[in-house]
């Protein structure tokens, strides 16, 4: 089974932390396509049951607004029913994620942990709680 990792990086952050989301999910014995969300369509996203999303906090607390969130938006309408990980980096605050995490259930998706936060580059808990949530999607 395939599982999507779908993120978008500004400094490479959110990236480092969805290889680990991959890594985690290899390790519990399932596939990860990992893609930013230059490399995929909502459509193709759709596809999956299970998703990885990962994006950076921005401006006043918000995804990502030129490329992951009109793409968000886009994948939304699909997600009922399937089985979803969130995981990001922030500057400052981290609010972002309690709000994404009620838009992701409020769609009818089913979010298997809270969030994964980290502030700036993820440190070895961060990788490690990523590689936690990647088996845990793998194995749901």
């Amino acid at each position: 089974m395939e599982i999507a990792v779908i993120y978008w990086s500004g400094t490479g952050n959110t990236k480092m932390m969805a290889e680990a989301v991959a890594e985690g999910i290899a390790e519990a014995g399932a596939q990860a396509v990992v893609k930013s969300v230059s490399e995929i369509t909502p459509d193709e996203a759709a596809a999956y049951d299970k998703i990885a999303f990962g994006c950076s906090a921005m401006g006043a607390e918000v995804l990502e607004e030129a490329e992951f969130e009109p793409f968000f938006t886009m994948v939304e309408d699909n997600l009922k029913g399937k089985k979803v990980v969130l995981f990001g980096s922030y500057g400052w605050g981290g609010s972002y994620m309690q709000d994404w995490e009620a838009r992701v259930q409020a769609d009818g998706a089913e979010l298997l942990h809270p969030g994964v936060l980290a502030m700036g580059e993820p440190d070895d808990a961060a990788r490690q709680e990523c590689k936690e949530i990647g088996s845990l999607l793998a194995k749901a």
